[in-house]
């Protein structure tokens, strides 16, 4: 007897009917108007690219590699998709040096990661970017959180930035005796405060750092940025002092933005990928009715710079949002509902 081929999509893709790709084009619109309000100008990448530059030391970092899809040409070479529009943007920077900077971009395109399926996160997806290379001063930091105002009140949608910095991270671990070798995975393990409990964190942080540095640290992950900066400004850690000065301009740029009740310090925050060296930030609705966050971004300024190997230092720095959460939290509004009936006549 025959087999019947089942008609279905692989498992994290999804087909998107007229009345909800309207929807999700209206995202989508909303978002390159803001980001052209902002003076970035479009760019566009290729999905192919060499594994090695999507594995290359500053590319990522081992967690994002599990999720990498491998394949390889009729030449053998070894090819992935991309994962995220951030390498690719570098790679870009790299091939071109004649790039005049501060140079400032948004992409929009599909990105692939073999991970976990939720609602708002898919296999195949979108990610909507802006990257700028060329920006250090921290008003950088402060246009992607106005970015962020005018595109969720564009969009209704109240949200809230969590924000941190890695240097300040790492370098509060090393001032607290954290083994080196375990200062990686010990981020890697907080970063997942906003998804599991404390105590689930803690559990996982024992397999491997002594339980008296684990409570020291939560105890500082209590404290508010003022206390933080006046506890800890007289450490010898060259890398925490660099990030609470960091900080410390941000904060005060904040607040006399008045953008300090938009954005919330979160001393655990770190994003997870090691490409990030300084400011990192996440989305968050406010209501808290999405759990995941629905963009975030930070700097980034290893990877431009090893590409370019001029002895120069690139600071870089970008966002995404997500088009999937996004469009989870507004398909089921009223505002954004399309008549099928008005669309299929």
């Amino acid at each position: 007897m025959k087999n019947e081929f089942k008609l279905m999509n692989l498992k994290g893709t999804n087909d998107f009917l007229p009345e909800e790709q309207i929807i999700r084009n209206k995202i989508v619109d909303t978002l390159k108007k803001v980001f052209e309000s902002y003076g970035y100008l479009p760019l566009e990448t290729p999905i192919l690219c060499y594994y090695e530059l999507l594995a290359s030391k500053y590319a990522g970092g081992s967690e994002i590699l599990k999720e990498v899809y491998k394949l390889s040409d009729q030449a053998d070479r070894l090819i992935g998709l991309r994962y995220d529009l951030t390498v690719p943007f570098s790679k870009v920077l790299g091939m071109n040096k004649g790039i005049i900077l501060p140079f400032k971009r948004y992409e929009i395109g599909k990105v692939f990661r073999n991970g976990p399926v939720k609602a708002g996160r898919a296999r195949e997806f979108y990610q909507c970017d802006v990257d700028a290379c060329g920006l250090e001063s921290p008003y950088a930091e402060v246009e992607y959180f106005s970015m962020t105002k005018d595109v969720f009140e564009a969009l209704d949608i109240e949200v809230e930035v969590h924000y941190n910095n890695r240097k300040f991270l790492y370098g509060l671990l090393e001032h607290l005796n954290v083994n080196k070798d375990d200062i990686s995975k010990f981020i890697v393990c907080v970063d997942k405060l906003d998804k599991l409990s404390e105590e689930d964190v803690k559990g996982e942080l024992k397999e491997f750092v002594n339980g008296n540095i684990i409570e020291e640290v939560f105890g500082y992950f209590k404290l508010d940025f003022n206390t933080l900066f006046d506890k800890l400004n007289e450490s010898n850690v060259t890398l925490l002092k660099e990030g609470l000065d960091e900080l410390n301009k941000l904060n005060i740029l904040l607040k006399e933005l008045s953008m300090d009740k938009l954005c919330i310090f979160t001393p655990f925050l770190a994003r997870g990928l090691d490409i990030y060296t300084g400011s990192v930030w996440e989305i968050f609705t406010k209501d808290k009715s999405f759990t995941s966050a629905v963009g975030g971004g930070g700097r980034y300024d290893n990877i431009i710079t090893k590409f370019l190997n001029d002895g120069q230092v690139y600071p870089a720095i970008g966002f995404s949002f997500g088009l999937e959460p996004i469009y989870e939290l507004l398909k089921t509004r009223e505002s954004f509902q399309v008549n099928k009936y008005d669309i299929y006549v």
